[in-house]
């Protein structure tokens, strides 16, 4: 790689101002340098991707195009430095300049091209299969507001539009000669073809829209290697009709244009309503059959037999919104391609690969008959052909067995199911951590396990070191370097060296010290966006994820009310500082979680403004919860909340970002929990309540009466009443009735607690303050946060990559030349 020349790069940030502003440097404002600067980097970026993309032709090598709805790409100029391996020298030449590079890179919005977990992890994977030389693809739609900027107003959670392209995207490259037709609609004409003997299904009467390829790179760490997450825009066929617009017929002028518009307009459309759902099932199958139709065109210009087509291409359906993928393919293989049906099957069946993200029934997606058949009518004939045949192996392997059926079917009850039609056409299921798969095979997909138990596998989810150590916490990442040198920036497990300093007083205060400087930085940023003042020096309790029931943070919350009511009857009592905090985005309308948005932030109002309790308690709730403030949030934390319900979360990878910046787990044996502990051992960390299989067996019993709890406990019988008693809502005592409700009600058709919070709230409690006792002791604290920092090399993505590779995709290392 070529060396960083200082004096070169400072002429080109000032020649970009001049040529994109018609200014001097001295005269641009911050998001100009943000723009100037980005576009020097893309310089060198665009050398590599060239050069990378040069050597794929000529090695030839097997591409996986990981197929995702969404990417949580977080900013792409500080990750870009970092994987260059410029980062110390731009922030040298910027401040040459006068400018600070922390605050150019502030000026970067997140790009909103995902929400939670499942886009986090595909955005680790590609800066994983980049920087261990695999040829990859990222596949998924660029969406102008993605899920929405989340402010809070009184307390409540407010969607506004995310409009991050506003000033564009520096580094994404439009590719117009690479768009490609996608097809909603219509109906399918039967031909019979006297020549080849076969029916030609040709598809007619149907709207279209072009999807138009952006290319972002995706850059290797120090290794030359540039991948491309592709993300399609659509545009419309016909931009305009000019001829009905002059007849007066407005509405069908713009119609072709609004289908374009909508299908890329934002992530997860609430689908409540019929025209939401169509919405959805319209983005999935836009991006797939684009990603499809580009994956056999860039094959075709090198291969000539399609049927060796998996040889050279395996896709991986990152949930089940890819699965559509399984009859595309089928449809491109037989109706473009020419291929039987036999023969489309075997290659589809060995390109297509199955990540189960979810153990809730709820989240496989299912889609009405009705809906898929009229939106996408080839489609759902040859899905209707998947399933007659996997219909007649059900009955093959269990004779007479209706059951079976009625489980297994891809299209069952007027519904088609996308997660049966994955494991039906794939030839991997895996699940994302042990604990996971093995609830998979054993509960909800056990009919399948049984069936075809040489799919199934596990591939405990990891996350990128480069982000969230080397970026996100560079005061502890240069520690470590000093003590250990760089090999853990590839190479995770070699972080494991520093279990020698664990015992070692000098270390221990450093590590201290470094983390109190992030507590003091990530202090500084609450202060100037909530205006509450925090103490360093308290326990930094943090819970930051996706709101959802099932991930608790209204126990959280609740014990937080539980301890406020300790300290307002004790006042004498001795208690450490705590400070809770919360980030999390709530589903625009999953009405409960969005009311728990709003407890927190009305517990926060009132104990932050109780002056008699002298600061000892304070509840801060983070708006807009993104990767660049994640990044502040893990290096700060002191406390890793990861207190799911057992055997709800898949794996979780927060848990890992936080231990790898030494915070310990406070948590439940759930998803990745299991391992993280093994790691670490269960000494070093804050374990509770029922276990996953415990859960399993009260839900298969019917669940377990609440009202115990409440009668039996007056600690949870008071917190439980603040709900509904004006306590904190004086202005409205029925604001929290529901929260109330879902706990203790009986009488309605949902089972009361259905995340088992009152069965594991006092565990919690006695979890919380072993906390507080293990921090009082300094030394014992500091050798349990480093040594959750040493024992966390298992959990990193290169590490579930390689797994991948070894045991999935089958793809060779690019070896890059020497500049």
């Amino acid at each position: 790689m070529q060396k960083f020349d200082k004096q070169a790069f400072i002429a080109e940030v000032k020649d970009n101002v001049k040529k994109l502003y018609r200014k001097n440097i001295e005269e641009a404002d911050k998001q100009q340098i943000f723009q100037a600067v980005s576009y020097a980097v893309k310089d060198t970026i665009i050398d590599n991707w060239m050069m990378t993309q040069k050597e794929y032709e000529k090695q030839d090598p097997k591409y996986v195009y990981y197929m995702s709805m969404e990417f949580l790409m977080g900013r792409a100029m500080g990750n870009n430095l970092i994987n260059l391996t410029e980062y110390d020298e731009v922030k040298e030449a910027l401040d040459e300049l006068g400018f600070d590079l922390n605050v150019i890179e502030d000026q970067e919005p997140d790009a909103a091209l995902g929400n939670g977990g499942l886009g986090r992890l595909a955005a680790c994977f590609l800066d994983s299969l980049a920087t261990l030389n695999y040829a990859a693809y990222g596949c998924g739609i660029r969406y102008r507001y993605g899920m929405f900027k989340q402010k809070i107003e009184d307390g409540y959670q407010i969607e506004v539009p995310d409009n991050w392209l506003k000033n564009g995207n520096p580094f994404e490259l439009r590719r117009p000669e690479y768009a490609k037709e996608v097809k909603f609609g219509g109906y399918v004409r039967v031909e019979y073809d006297e020549k080849n003997h076969r029916n030609n299904f040709i598809q007619e009467g149907y709207q279209s829209v072009r999807a138009v390829p952006f290319d972002i790179p995706i850059v290797g760490y120090n290794n030359g290697v540039v991948n491309t997450l592709r993300v399609w825009d659509a545009e419309a066929i016909v931009d305009f009709q000019l001829d009905s617009f002059n007849k007066g017929d407005y509405m069908n002028a713009v119609e072709q244009e609004n289908l374009a518009k909508n299908i890329v307009e934002v992530l997860y459309p609430a689908d409540e309503h019929y025209a939401g759902k169509e919405l959805r099932l319209k983005q999935q199958y836009f991006f797939i059959s684009a990603s499809v139709q580009a994956a056999i065109t860039k094959y075709k210009k090198k291969h000539s037999d399609i049927r060796k087509f998996y040889e050279k291409a395996t896709f991986q359906l990152n949930d089940t919104h890819p699965t559509v993928a399984v009859a595309e393919l089928m449809r491109i293989l037989m109706d473009e391609e020419g291929l039987g049906w036999d023969e489309a099957w075997e290659v589809t069946t060995k390109t297509c690969a199955y990540t189960n993200h979810t153990i809730m029934a709820e989240a496989l997606e299912k889609w009405p008959i009705e809906l898929f058949s009229r939106l996408l009518p080839r489609i759902y004939q040859i899905i209707e052909e998947i399933n007659r045949r996997f219909i007649e192996e059900i009955k093959a392997k269990y004779p007479g067995n209706q059951d079976k059926i009625r489980k297994m079917a891809i299209i069952y009850d007027g519904q088609v199911k996308m997660a049966h039609l994955a494991i039906a056409a794939g030839y991997s299921v895996n699940g994302v951590a042990v604990l996971h798969t093995e609830i998979l095979k054993k509960q909800e997909l056990k009919d399948f396990y049984e069936m075809m138990p040489e799919k199934f596998n596990n591939k405990t989810n990891g996350i990128t070191q480069r982000r969230f150590l080397l970026h996100g916490n560079p005061l502890l990442a240069k520690w470590v370097t000093a003590h250990i040198g760089d090999g853990w920036i590839t190479n995770l497990p070699e972080i494991h060296k520093m279990a020698v300093y664990v015992d070692d007083p000098k270390a221990q205060q450093e590590f201290m010290n470094i983390k109190y400087q992030n507590k003091v930085r990530l202090a500084k940023y609450i202060r100037e966006h909530n205006g509450i003042e925090v103490d360093p020096r308290s326990i930094f309790d943090v819970q930051v994820k996706r709101l959802h029931e099932y991930k608790r943070q209204l126990m959280n919350i609740l014990h937080v009310m539980y301890l406020y009511n300790q300290i307002k009857d004790h006042p004498e009592m001795d208690f450490y500082p705590r400070t809770f905090i919360f980030g999390a985005k709530a589903a625009a309308g999953y009405r409960r979680a969005k009311l728990t948005i709003k407890l927190i932030n009305s517990v926060a109002d009132v104990v932050n403004n109780d002056a008699s309790i002298n600061g000892k308690l304070k509840v801060v709730f983070i708006e807009d919860y993104r990767v660049s403030n994640a990044e502040l949030i893990f290096a700060a934390a002191d406390v890793s909340e990861q207190i799911s319900t057992a055997s709800k979360e898949a794996s979780g990878t927060g848990n890992m970002k936080f231990m790898l910046n030494g915070a310990p787990t406070l948590g439940t044996m759930d998803g990745a929990n299991v391992e993280i502990v093994q790691e670490v051992g269960k000494e070093n960390a804050f374990i509770f309540g029922l276990t996953a299989q415990q859960v399993i067996d009260y839900e298969n019993h019917g669940g377990y009466n609440p009202m115990d709890y409440f009668n039996n406990d007056q600690d949870i019988r008071r917190v439980l009443m603040q709900l509904i008693n004006g306590e904190y809502a004086p202005d409205d005592t029925e604001r929290f009735r529901d929260l109330y409700n879902s706990l203790l009600n009986t009488k309605s058709s949902d089972r009361a607690d259905t995340y088992f919070i009152l069965a594991d709230f006092k565990s919690y409690a006695a979890a919380q303050r072993e906390v507080e006792k293990a921090y009082r002791d300094e030394k014992g604290w500091a050798r349990m946060a480093m040594l959750n920092m040493a024992c966390s090399g298992k959990f990193t993505s290169d590490r579930t990559i390689q797994e991948y590779v070894d045991e999935l995709w089958h793809l060779d290392k690019v070896i890059m030349p020497e500049k």
